[in-house]
């Protein structure tokens, strides 16, 4: 993956973005573009109010990016389309239950606590994102 000249993997990206003052969310989903199609502007606009746990913290916002590059990857937007649906949910189980199995919770408060980095969540969720989505495309 090339970010500016140089090649970087997906967790030095997410780092560097967050370097940037960019939150937790913004950047692992802004280190998946290459799979979710989503310019790195628009991406920091979506995921924008998901740092420190949703601005209160509840999830982990490195937790929220990943989700959202999940379903932007493999999206449920038929009503009717039960094989979608049960797929996201399984790739979402799959991602939160490693999450929490890891660091024993997904809470932002609860890990900030725990004296979990924010460093260290990003840099593994942005790696564990693209793991799930380039196994399941």
């Amino acid at each position: 993956m090339n970010y500016g000249d140089v090649l970087v993997t997906n967790k030095q990206k997410a780092l560097e973005i967050h370097k940037r003052g960019f939150n937790c969310a913004q950047s692992v989903l802004c280190t998946c573009g290459e799979y979710t199609g989503l310019d790195e502007k628009t991406a920091l606009a979506i995921s924008g109010g998901f740092g420190c746990g949703m601005r209160c913290g509840e999830i982990c916002g490195a937790v929220s990016g990943a989700m959202m590059a999940i379903g932007l990857c493999f999206p449920y937007n038929e009503s009717g389309d039960a094989q979608s649906r049960n797929r996201v949910a399984a790739l979402g189980r799959e991602l939160t239950a490693d999450f929490e199995a890891r660091y024993g919770c997904m809470r932002c408060r609860d890990l900030k606590r725990a004296g979990i980095s924010c460093d260290e969540l990003i840099a593994y969720e942005a790696e564990k994102a693209m793991e799930i989505i380039k196994n399941n495309i």
